[in-house]
């Protein structure tokens, strides 16, 4: 963070983190970098924060807020907690923080789908709590949405790391990027590459396509890959005749 946090202070960023970044270094030098943040905090890995939590619901300290969602026609009961500014350890000095909860249940049968708690140097009120959830809920597509593809699904990501001396890691990395890039941008604006995409299916079958066809076939560019894939025409076999004397 130090290394590259002028790139992002003051531009209103929040920083996401698992509950590995919910301690004191890390917020401390998120704070002292005028960074905002969400970091998950775990019970079973904030021990002193749960005590404080059980005495400050035992004095009504700690704030509740709830609301009915519906998605897919199914209702859902959004619960919150929150309480800000409370120390993040028994040790001093101990940074303070604001703390939130959110549990979502069916409605129907009140089974919990949903939980999860978090820290933050975001002021927290009923306004505000819905954000923060939806903030954390999108790092979660980023993960599956983007890493997990450029790892799983055909981009071969992390087989990059560790080549070359000097740049060239950095440069396959690169254009693993701008090939996703691409590659999103067609799935959005072009016809063919969606056709394609929804007749082949998954991003590594489509993947193997490509390989194998550019691997045995010269194309004069993109488009015409394309149109050679949207081909529905049967193959053209030439027989081959002998003369018999």
């Amino acid at each position: 963070m130090t290394n590259h946090a002028s790139l992002v202070e003051g531009q209103g960023i929040t920083l996401l983190g698992d509950d590995i970044y919910s301690h004191q270094p890390m917020i401390v030098n998120a704070l002292m970098h005028n960074l905002i943040f969400i970091f998950v905090c775990l019970p079973q890995s904030h021990g002193a924060l749960e005590e404080w939590l059980t005495f400050l619901d035992k004095t009504g300290e700690i704030k509740t807020f709830e609301h009915k969602r519906y998605l897919n026609g199914q209702g859902e009961i959004w619960s919150y907690r929150h309480v800000n500014q409370y120390p993040v350890r028994n040790e001093k000095p101990a940074q303070m923080v604001n703390w939130c909860e959110l549990t979502v249940k069916r409605d129907k049968d009140g089974e919990v789908i949903y939980h999860n708690s978090w820290v933050t140097n975001h002021s927290l009120s009923p306004e505000v709590l819905p954000e923060i959830a939806a903030a954390w809920r999108d790092r979660w597509k980023t993960e599956s949405g983007n890493h997990n593809v450029l790892k799983n699904r055909g981009y071969h990501l992390e087989h990059n790391f560790g080549h070359g001396l000097h740049h060239l890691s950095m440069f396959l990395l690169t254009l693993n990027l701008l090939a996703f890039l691409f590659h999103t941008v067609l799935g959005l604006v072009d016809q063919h590459y969606q056709r394609i995409r929804q007749h082949r299916g998954t991003r590594r079958g489509f993947f193997q396509d490509l390989f194998s066809l550019t691997k045995y076939l010269l194309f004069e560019g993109w488009e015409h890959l394309l149109e050679f894939l949207l081909d529905e025409s049967p193959p053209q076999f030439t027989s081959r005749t002998t003369n018999s004397s």
